[in-house]
């Protein structure tokens, strides 16, 4: 038997294009024109994610080698996912770029694997980024991203804290939020979908990442 066959078994039914337009077409409209919360229009690939933004899925670490016959990944690359941004260290857990699976997963779903883009930056976990400065750096790309009308996911570890944070300053960077206190609540309501809420009830995770967050400015 062939791996193709199998995979569509164990895979969701991919988001149709037409639902990943009316993302885009959502993302082009003011904050206030947006449905709220966007979870209950726009699919959710995995439990433990939210969609921060109709092009920005925030979400937990979508591999793990226990479980390849039915990865997280495949169902965000069928939710349209081509950005992938890593927000966890090297080593910290067991990688998805390296070699050929981030790129032979798009291959199965037959999805050109030359339109997936993938960034690392680190970040300790349950820890700040090294400056402000190298917050920029990820929200640039996210910007650029956006630019382009692509969808991206952000993710850590457990999709909580790191992840969170970004997200924070995301919304702020992108005019969603007026600061960040107001990132911080929109946060918390589409967080209190997500599956692992009743475990780990907020996002972000520490304090020290909560007043990044709210003392956070975006930048021209």
């Amino acid at each position: 038997m062939s791996c193709t066959p199998m995979l569509q078994c164990l895979a969701l039914p991919s988001v149709p294009d037409d639902m990943q337009d009316e993302q885009r077409m959502m993302n082009a409209l003011s904050p206030l024109e947006r449905p709220s919360p966007l979870n209950a229009v726009c699919p959710r690939p995995i439990p433990n994610s939210y969609w921060a933004t109709p092009l920005l899925l925030a979400c937990e670490y979508p591999w793990t080698p226990k479980n390849p016959r039915k990865p997280k990944l495949d169902n965000l690359l069928q939710a349209g996912v081509r950005t992938f941004i890593d927000l966890t260290e090297s080593g910290e857990l067991s990688p998805y770029a390296n070699g050929n699976i981030l790129s032979g997963r798009a291959d199965l779903l037959g999805i050109d694997n030359t339109t997936i883009e993938y960034h690392r930056f680190p970040i300790r976990d349950r820890s700040l980024p090294q400056s402000v400065e190298y917050m920029y750096k990820v929200l640039d790309v996210l910007s650029d991203n956006e630019k382009r009308g692509r969808i991206s996911a952000v993710h850590c570890r457990g999709g909580i804290g790191r992840t969170g944070m970004v997200v924070g300053c995301w919304l702020v960077q992108c005019g969603i939020a007026k600061d960040g206190q107001e990132a911080l609540e929109i946060i918390a309501g589409e967080w209190a979908s997500v599956e692992k809420c009743i475990r780990f009830p907020h996002s972000p995770e520490t304090g020290p990442q909560f007043d990044f967050v709210k003392n956070f400015r975006a930048h021209a």
